[in-house]
């Protein structure tokens, strides 16, 4: 096979269990609120304490608010979740990087930035958005609660071998056109279901120009497309990304960790399962109009008309336009808008704020708009005011909230009302997931700053300058 997943997989291997699953060495195991009180209480159950405490990052990052931090959380739950972790993470002797901690945010921000996850790891968390860590050159994946169990008590989990995938996308991308834009194309190409049971490398012109943060956004999505997860070959540009972080290899263990990861691509002889390609020139600016991530379309493009839909499909598609509040065949772009979020594991890094930025510098926020504005983390924050971002946000009329999840997921303070529409750069768009009745449409923070300041859906190549 020759693949780099191969390579990293059948480093990892301790057993392969005869007709059975792969026992799997896991370098690195992060912790959030909402997935972990059950697994720590699996453990402590059995009279077990964590393996390997050194490889376990805990921080809350989902019920977390994104204003007042300094206070109590008001709701009951959250305030919960958030303090259980603290002392479960207290019990076991992990680093826990609480609210206002200045090492705090979403765990798939904090992890890539602060050098924890590295080329050829495997890389799990509670949580299917782990796929953000393989743009690192790593193999991650989200796992269930009892799979945490597993790696805490043994550093290891049972895993079938996902089949392997090699998606290119070939060519130059368009003026104003991101890598999530990119991902938002692919799965409409693959479906939400298109690449189940695989683990995909993203390849080809357009993914060895993308930045690290365009990669980590790409990665980030894998799990929309069905995929187990998704990641990038590391190259000259992850390396000069993780040089001088905070636990990256210094020194002698530098030299030593870049000549292993240099070798960390596949064989020009690789077999993959599966194999696709895509043309850059195809992929626009994109938005979706349904209630999953893999209904989407060119920005000026229309939704799609009944008789281009599956027999089959029909019944769901008309039930997500109804939700939706959209019709068939009908264009999006100047339809209103009554919320903006930027933020989440998938676009809350310091380009996402610089994109945004570039599109409202010298406009004003539509008076009409909610925008929430939200850092994937304090370093990302401390960024935004070291590079002046603050002054051109606030001038345009927009407030920077404090890191967390947000308004990605109706699990702390920042709910969508039931009706309004939502331009989000976040990652999904299911009914109720940005609150009950939300109806979300998932952008760019290029297409989403174009809609902040206008109050309808925009094409953001109209405020590009050439």
């Amino acid at each position: 096979m020759n693949t780099l997943f191969d390579k990293i997989w059948d480093k990892h291997v301790v057993q392969i269990v005869d007709d059975g699953p792969t026992q799997l060495y896991i370098d690195r195991l992060y912790c959030h609120e909402v997935t972990s009180p059950q697994a720590f209480d699996g453990v402590r159950k059995r009279g077990l304490q964590c393996f390997r405490p050194k490889n376990i990052f805990c921080m809350p990052d989902h019920n977390t608010p994104t204003h007042d931090q300094d206070k109590p959380i008001a709701d009951p739950v959250s305030k919960k979740q958030v303090d259980t972790l603290a002392k479960n993470a207290s019990d076991f002797g992990l680093t826990h990087y609480g609210m206002m901690d200045r090492n705090n945010g979403i765990i798939h921000v904090v992890g890539p930035e602060k050098g924890l996850s590295l080329p050829g790891m495997t890389i799990v968390c509670g949580d299917s958005h782990t796929s953000t860590h393989g743009a690192m050159g790593a193999v991650a994946f989200g796992i269930g609660t009892s799979e945490v169990e597993m790696v805490m008590a043994s550093q290891c989990i049972l895993q079938q071998k996902p089949k392997s995938m090699r998606i290119s996308i070939n060519g130059e991308l368009q003026k104003g056109v991101t890598p999530k834009d990119v991902a938002l194309y692919l799965m409409a190409q693959l479906t939400t279901s298109g690449a189940t049971g695989y683990f995909v490398e993203y390849a080809g012109d357009v993914v060895k120009n993308m930045t690290m943060e365009g990669r980590l956004t790409l990665c980030n999505l894998s799990i929309e497309m069905g995929a187990r997860g998704g990641f990038v070959a590391p190259d000259e540009t992850t390396f000069a990304y993780i040089k001088g972080r905070e636990f990256a290899p210094k020194g002698e263990e530098w030299d030593k960790a870049l000549a292993y990861w240099k070798t960390l691509k596949s064989g020009d002889d690789a077999v993959f399962d599966k194999e696709l390609s895509f043309d850059a020139a195809d992929i626009e600016p994109r938005i979706t109009y349904g209630t999953n991530p893999g209904m989407g379309i060119g920005i000026t493009e229309s939704v799609p008309t009944l008789d281009t839909i599956g027999e089959t499909g029909k019944a769901g598609f008309m039930k997500s336009l109804s939700y939706m509040g959209f019709e068939p065949g009908e264009k999006l772009l100047g339809h209103p808008i009554d919320y903006v979020f930027l933020g989440a594991c998938t676009n809350g890094r310091i380009e996402d704020f610089r994109a945004f930025a570039s599109i409202v510098e010298g406009r004003k926020k539509a008076e009409h708009v909610t925008a929430w504005l939200v850092p994937g983390s304090w370093a990302v924050d401390r960024q935004i005011r070291e590079e002046g971002i603050d002054k051109i946000l606030e001038a345009a009329g927009f407030e920077i909230r404090q890191p967390g999840c947000s308004a990605c997921l109706a699990m702390n303070d920042d709910k969508i009302p039931a009706g309004k529409y939502s331009v989000s750069t976040s990652n999904r768009n299911f009914e109720g997931r940005q609150g009950p009745g939300a109806r979300t449409i998932l952008a760019s923070p290029l297409v989403a700053a174009a809609a902040a300041v206008t109050g309808e859906i925009t094409d953001p190549r109209e405020f590009i300058k050439e």
